[in-house]
């Protein structure tokens, strides 16, 4: 390739990065892209690099808009790819026995709202549902009063909204109960469960050896009769419930006669009352799973255990199993996810609210600019296998760029500001563009009349120059560690000789207070006014990060950290 080729195709490579970006490009990335469309340049890589630095100079020349319509008119091809979608859609691994379509269920426990790790299950149900056709049942599992929240229950329905599931049916258990005791006064008549009044060290003793409690052997007849005399109040906490028969031999203790009703004295349920006898968990599973039509269900292996405790139930019934996927831990680093703790740190005020941007709640993430589609499709790119991860933040940040870097409109942020007067620069206005890829969107106007507010942190001792993002450079001159400021001309060529950062600034006279909150603490500044046009959207604070601006009122604007 001649060296005329060589730097055309290194222009279009810089200048497609710079309109996907909307920034100068790298010479690293530049030289990548022109390598890998063409690998026989190799063998030029001294001329590649050389060249590379004059095809960024020229792109870096040219305003936003002007990279755009250059872009546009050289390779149509190339701006087109911009927008479209080249990664393949995650495709889940296929369900045996799904080709009639699904029924399946999310299963939260409304002890407070839903965090990140209930979004896997969540969106692989999801997902499912929507891939294969089907029902897609939000069960609400509050069995155990001590652990529900009663603000839980509308919390729970707003952050299943708020991630956009397909749900079909809501059904709550404790609304259930006469269904679940009748199905137990069944399951006794059919010999596969029995009331036991043994204490429970007494009855520790014998399952860890391997023998039959006297209650097993109950006539059901009298079964019955210890049943009812538990659902009309004859017997206190702790001294009987109701044991599903199984097997004494399996080698693990905690398969042996397991129980499946127990009764509660205290606290009241905050939907039901004073139940007393309460469903556990693996009865009343079992039974929503068969009366719902539940045909796959999708949860973690921890659940391995209980898959197995439920199938005595499924046979002493005769109902079809399921099919069950379960998949590994997700280990999640970085954020508060206990409920109690939660709970805790909102009433010491440790945390403002569950929305704190320092717990690990959908509603946290909502606050911070997540997007539930981000959520879902980091989940979802997860999937369902066995294995133990990590859960990476990153790549929820990176699916969430995905979504925001198109639309949000670009403003400057001036972190810790330093009041700056450029000596001998003219007036001028400065047009910096809303979003580089959208010249539509039209621009914003910073009026500059001599002073300006600059980042502190980047203007450290020994700097000669900086270039102001879209104005002009400004020499920097230091009396011992004071530095000064002066107009230094408009040449690119300046400020790449210099090494000149370029860098965001505002007019003083055009600044309005803003803080930005991270996980690691507030970051005070200033940002342009028409910032609080966008209360509630995500934006790109340049140089800085995406921020979702929370507050806009007379004190300023209050901005949460999303991620760079």
């Amino acid at each position: 390739m001649a060296g005329d080729e060589i730097k055309a195709a290194l222009f279009l490579c810089a200048l497609q990065n710079a309109v996907k970006h909307g920034g100068v490009p790298q010479a690293g990335a530049v030289i990548g892209m022109v390598m890998g469309a063409h690998p026989e340049l190799r063998k030029q890589a001294k001329e590649v690099s050389a060249a590379a630095k004059d095809a960024i100079a020229d792109v870096a020349a040219l305003s936003p808009g002007e990279r755009v319509a250059k872009l546009q008119s050289l390779s149509p091809e190339m701006f087109a790819a911009l927008h479209e979608k080249h990664e393949k859609k995650k495709v889940l691994p296929e369900l045996e026995g799904a080709e009639n379509g699904v029924v399946m269920r999310f299963a939260p426990n409304p002890s407070g709202p839903l965090h990140i790790g209930h979004a896997r299950a969540a969106a692989l149900n999801d997902a499912y549902v929507k891939q294969y056709g089907g029902r897609y049942i939000l069960r609400i599992e509050d069995t155990d009063p001590k652990r529900v929240d009663p603000e839980a229950y509308e919390m729970v329905k707003e952050d299943i909204a708020w991630l956009g599931l397909g749900i079909t049916e809501t059904v709550t258990q404790s609304e259930r109960f006469p269904i679940y005791y009748d199905l137990c006064k069944q399951l006794i008549e059919r010999g596969g469960a029995y009331v036991c009044t043994c204490e429970n060290e007494h009855f520790k003793a014998l399952k860890d050896a391997k023998k039959a409690c006297p209650c097993r052997d109950q006539p059901v007849e009298t079964a019955l009769s210890l049943w009812e005399k538990m659902l009309n109040g004859g017997f206190k906490e702790g001294e009987a419930s109701v044991r599903v028969k199984t097997d004494l031999l399996n080698p693990d203790p905690a398969m042996r006669d397991y129980p499946i009703f127990r009764i509660l004295d205290a606290p009241l349920h905050p939907k039901i009352g004073d139940a007393r006898v309460y469903p556990l968990m693996n009865f009343s599973v079992v039974a929503d799973d068969h009366l719902l039509g539940v045909t796959h269900v999708i949860r973690g292996k921890d659940h391995i255990a209980n898959t197995r405790r439920q199938r005595y139930i499924y046979d002493h019934f005769g109902w079809k199993v399921p099919v069950y996927r379960h998949y590994g831990r997700m280990g999640i680093e970085g954020v508060v996810l206990s409920t109690s703790q939660m709970h805790a740190g909102i009433n010491e005020g440790k945390y403002t609210g569950w929305d704190d941007i320092h717990l690990g709640t959908l509603r946290a993430l909502a606050r911070r600019g997540i997007s539930p589609d981000a959520v879902k499709n980091a989940m979802i790119a997860i999937g369902i296998g066995d294995v133990d991860i990590s859960f990476s933040w990153d790549n929820l940040y990176a699916e969430n760029k995905k979504i925001v870097d198109p639309v949000a409109n670009r403003y400057f942020f001036v972190p810790d500001p330093l009041e700056a007067e450029i000596g001998g620069a003219p007036v001028r206005t400065a047009h910096a563009m809303l979003h580089p890829g959208h010249e539509e969107k039209g621009s914003r106007s910073l009026e500059f009349t001599g002073t300006v507010l600059l980042p502190k942190g980047e203007i450290v001792f020994g700097t000669s120059m900086v270039r102001l993002k879209d104005l002009f450079n400004v020499n920097v001159t230091w009396t011992g560690e004071t530095p000064s400021f002066s107009y230094g001309g408009d040449s690119l060529a300046d400020a790449r000789a210099a090494k000149a950062k370029i860098i965001q600034w505002l007019p003083v006279q055009a600044a309005t207070p803003c803080t930005l909150l991270t996980q690691d603490g507030e970051m005070k500044g200033a940002c342009e006014p028409a910032v609080k046009a966008e209360a509630g959207k995500v934006v790109q604070f340049e140089r800085v990060a995406f921020a979702r601006i929370d507050a806009a009122d007379k004190s300023g604007i209050r901005a949460y950290f999303t991620h760079t």
